[in-house]
C-alpha cells in the first residue's frame, strides 16, 4: 500500500500533505454508516460508488473507520488503486476502529474537528445511507453552502428509496416558506452513483442573497 500521511494531534497537516495540496486531484467526502444496513443493496451500492470515484478520479475522503459501509468504501477504492483519506478522533482511535492501511489517515482531537477537516480536504460531499452522525453531517454541509461558506455540491446516493422521506421534509420546508426553491435545489439526488456524481461534476451553487424573503 502506499505510504501514509499524517496529521499532529491537533489535525495540522504535515510538510508532504502541503506539498501535494495545490497540484492534487478532486476528492469526494463520503458520509455513511459504520454499520453494514439489513439489506446488501447497501453494501453493493458502495462497491458501485468506490468504482465510480475511481473512474472519475476522484480521491475519497470520510470517517476513517474500518467498520460497516465505511469500511466497504474505503477498502474498495484502495483495492483499485485509489487514494482513501480517513479523518477520525482520537478516542475513536483507541478504540480500534481506525483503518491501517489508508494512503492518510488524519488524527485530530474532536468530533468538530473530525467535520472541518474533512470539510477543507473535499470538493463535494455524498451521504449514503446511515443514523444520527451521517444525517448530522450532510445537512450540515448544506447548511454552510446555504450561508455561502463555500460552494460545493451536496447530494444523497438515494439506495432504494433511503432518503425519500428526507426528501419529503425539504420539499414540506419550501413548501412552508422556511427554505428558497434555489436552497433547496442544492441538495442533489440520484440512486445510482454515476448519476450522482454526474449531477456533481454539473453543479454551480445558486446566486441567492437572502434565504427566504
Amino acid at each position: 500500500m502506499p505510504p501514509r500521511d499524517r496529521c499532529d494531534s491537533a489535525g495540522r497537516q504535515t510538510q508532504s500533505e502541503i506539498g501535494i495540496a495545490a497540484q492534487r486531484m478532486p476528492r469526494i467526502c463520503v458520509y455513511c454508516g459504520s454499520s453494514s444496513g439489513n439489506h446488501p443493496i447497501y453494501t453493493e451500492t458502495a462497491l458501485e460508488l468506490a468504482d465510480v470515484l475511481v473512474r472519475h478520479d476522484y480521491e475519497l475522503v470520510y470517517g476513517g473507520a474500518n467498520k460497516g459501509i465505511m469500511g466497504v468504501i474505503a477498502d474498495a477504492v484502495l483495492e483499485q488503486g485509489g487514494k482513501v483519506h480517513g479523518v477520525m478522533p482520537k478516542m475513536l482511535c483507541e478504540k480500534e476502529l481506525a483503518h491501517q492501511n489508508l494512503t492518510a489517515l488524519h488524527i485530530v482531537t474532536s468530533m468538530h474537528e473530525r467535520k472541518t477537516m474533512r470539510a477543507a480536504l473535499s470538493d463535494g460531499f455524498i451521504a449514503m445511507p446511515g443514523g444520527y452522525g451521517t444525517l448530522e453531517e450532510i445537512i450540515e454541509m448544506i447548511t454552510w453552502g446555504q450561508l455561502k461558506f463555500h460552494e460545493k455540491p451536496c447530494g444523497l446516493l438515494n439506495i432504494d428509496g433511503y432518503f425519500d422521506h428526507l426528501l419529503a421534509y425539504l420539499d414540506h420546508a419550501t413548501a412552508e416558506g422556511f427554505l428558497r426553491s434555489e436552497n433547496r435545489q442544492m441538495m442533489l439526488c440520484d440512486d445510482t452513483a454515476a448519476g450522482l456524481v454526474q449531477q456533481f461534476e454539473a453543479y454551480s451553487a445558486p446566486k441567492v442573497e437572502k434565504w427566504i424573503d
